[in-house]
This record gives structure tokens, sequence and C-alpha cells, in this order.
């Protein structure tokens, strides 16, 4: 079976069903799935209803409904054979209705996000072609590249005029001292999170409201350039992405606001605007904007932590992934790096590998979490996991002897 007969397959177990409840990760890619299949299944008359949540165990799985995981259980052995899965993370769920990336031999890592793999399963329910900006949120919200089926959907965007390439800053914000202000990939010294810095570096508009953008764009890359690896800095300027069918239109601030609504515990929000209701939208940016203040300040206080391990730890479980992905933007990092939040009785822990390690981070995390009698995997790079905190200590041994060596 092809990647392309598997959505239809998928699409085919969706239609056989009444009702379907879908459960999307709540991060940009898995809200971004969730809300794709919602427009697709609303289109074609079927009935559905779509919850956001940051993990899922089998035990939530239960009754006789249908359910429909969105960037969510390829990693989970115990699943309900029956369920339906659209995910590209590494695949241990057996299940016939299954599609991911990873099981036809596809880079699930970089060329192809679980919102990309919603998308070829909602052009098989109907003509959903439209939708092809709201995929580019799960590329870029996972640091994807437009490679392989990735840039089939993009051009598939680009060719039907959903999505336009544009050239600017690839800050969130809705003006120029919001994206400096926001900026948290990476977390600019002396500007992000700064009000006064950025008031200062930006300085007044001319007559005609513009800002001395190439000025203000040198001055944050010679800030960022010390402290930064490469790839991070370039990563301020450079292609941006229109979306003008979407309640937001700039794709990178669209991906930015879905996946703080998402890890903030309001996922719904984020839906909303995936689902192109734009009633809440001040609500949500507001959301955005102290998320992504609140990760900065956690950022910085955690990069004083001088562990030889890579383990660093964070107050809200929230911000724990956003972290993780700003240390991994710091000057060529020698390990991997963990970031911990405490929840309660459990420990979330969000993983990142530099480019070219040699180890497979997903497999490793997912390894030490089921030793430490918790759950965990991901990608080859990025990865994450819940654990009991009273294992914390094995993990981190664990940790040390398997990932930090």
């Amino acid at each position: 079976m092809s990647l392309h007969a598997a959505a239809e397959d998928v699409a085919g177990r969706i239609r056989s069903y009444g009702y379907v409840e879908i459960i999307a990760h709540h991060d940009a890619d898995g809200i971004a799935a969730g809300s794709i299949l919602a427009h697709a299944m609303a289109r074609a008359g079927l009935r559905f209803r779509l919850r956001i949540r940051s993990d899922i165990v089998p035990e939530d799985l239960s009754g006789d409904q249908a359910y429909l995981l969105c960037d969510l259980g390829a990693g989970m052995e115990d699943l309900q054979k029956e369920t339906i899965v659209v995910d590209h993370h590494e695949a241990h769920f057996t299940g016939e209705h299954h599609i991911n990336p990873r099981l036809f031999g596809l880079d699930g890592e970089y060329e192809l996000s679980a919102s990309g793999t919603a998308y070829l399963v909602a052009n098989r329910l109907g003509d959903n072609r439209d939708l092809a900006g709201l995929a580019m949120l799960g590329m870029i919200g996972d640091g994807q590249t437009l490679a392989g089926m990735n840039l089939e959907i993009f051009n598939d965007g680009v060719a039907n005029g959903i999505i336009a390439v544009r050239r600017g800053l690839r800050l969130p914000g809705r003006d120029l001292p919001e994206q400096l202000l926001m900026a948290a990939g990476p977390v600019i010294d002396g500007v992000s999170g700064d009000e006064a810095a950025v008031k200062a570096i930006v300085g007044t508009p001319d007559a005609g409201g513009v800002y001395d953008l190439k000025k203000i764009l040198s001055l944050c890359v010679i800030s960022a350039i010390r402290t930064h690896n490469a790839g991070c800095v370039e990563a301020i300027y450079g292609d941006t992405y229109g979306l003008d069918r979407e309640v937001i239109v700039d794709a990178h601030s669209f991906a930015a606001v879905v996946d703080a609504c998402g890890k903030s515990g309001h996922g719904d929000l984020g839906a909303s605007l995936c689902l192109r209701y734009s009633r809440d939208l001040g609500a949500a940016w507001e959301t955005a904007r102290m998320h992504r203040l609140k990760m900065i300040a956690s950022f910085r206080s955690v990069t004083k932590q001088n562990d030889p391990a890579g383990i660093y730890q964070v107050e809200s479980p929230d911000v724990a992934g956003d972290v993780a992905d700003a240390l991994s933007c710091r000057s060529t990092p020698q390990i991997p790096i963990a970031v911990v939040a405490r929840s309660g009785n459990s420990c979330r822990i969000s993983a990142r590998c530099p480019k070219g390690a040699a180890i497979d981070l997903g497999a490793a995390i997912r390894t030490l979490a089921q030793a430490c009698g918790g759950t965990g995997g991901g990608h080859r790079s990025r990865a994450g996991a819940t654990i009991p905190c009273d294992r914390l200590e094995a993990f981190r041994k664990g940790w040390t002897e398997a990932v930090a060596a």
C-alpha cells in the first residue's frame, strides 16, 4: 500500500462511521491536523467532535465511539486496533487504519507533518485543496523543511492561490514592535521580552509609518549571532507565507498563535482560528503574547543553570517544549538537552538533539521513559516523555549514560 492508498483507506473508514471523536495534540501541528479533518468532515456532511489534548492513554478511548487521533497515537502499542491514527511520529501502533509517512519509508521528521498527512486524507473526503495553508502550520510548528511531500503540498497551495510567498521578518506579531518583543526562535538577547529595549531599537517610524527595517534587522542579528547558531539567526528573516483565506494571514504568526493557545490550555481557541472563526482573534493574540513572554522569562532563568548532563528545569509544563527549542538554538550544543517541568506527580520532559548527532533521541527517550514507568517517544531530534516525578533521578542517570555520554 502507498501513502496515497492509505489516505484513501482512512478516508473510507471515516466515512463508514456516523460519528467520529477527533482528538488532536495540543501543538500547532496537531491542532491544524484535527481542524483540517474537521473542515473536510463537515463539508462531507459527517458528524464529529474535535478535542485538543496534551496527551492520552488508552483508557481515554472508551465506549463504542469511533476515535480519530491526530498527531497522537503512533507511539502507542496498546491502542484498540480499530482506532484511526493520522500521525508522523515513530510508528509502533499496528492497527489497520494508521496513516504515517514513516510506514512508507518517508521522512516524518522533516518532510511530512501530521497536518500535511491530514491534508492528504481530507482530499480523499472531497476537494479540500483550500486547506493547504493549514498544513503549513505543522511544517512551521515542527521545524520541518519544504522538501518531499511538504513541498508537493506547498506547491499545490501556491498553484491554487492558497499560499503566497513573500519576504520579511519570520517572527510572529501584529506589528514590528510585537514581533521583536515575542521573538523566541531565537530569543534575542537584549531585545526579546523587553519592551523598553524594543522601543529603543525600533525608534520612530517615518511619516508613512514605515520603520527602518534594515537597521533594526542588523541590530537584532548582531545581538543574536553572539550566542545562537547560524540556522536560528538566519530564521529571523527570509521567505514568509501569506495565507489569505485564513484568519491570520501570516503563516509564521498563525502557527505561533495556534501553538501558544494549545499549550496554554486553550486548544479550543486555537482550533476555532483554524476553523476560520475570527470572533476571538484578539483573545488568541493576547494568549500568544502572554505565553511567549512567559517562555522567554523561563528561558532566561534556565540558561543560568549549568548542568553537565544537559538537563534543565522550568516551573511550567506549558513552556517546556518551547524552552527546549530555544536552548537548541544556542551556539552548537555539544550534547542533547532535556527540559523538565513538574505537573502534579508527573514530570513532563521535552528533549532536543543537535543536528548530526548519532543518537536517535525518540527511541532513546521511549526506552528511558518506559524504564521509569512512563511513556515517551518522538522524532530523531525532537522527543518528549512523561514519567512519575519520583523516578526523575533514575531518568537523569539513564539520560547521562545513554544520551549525554
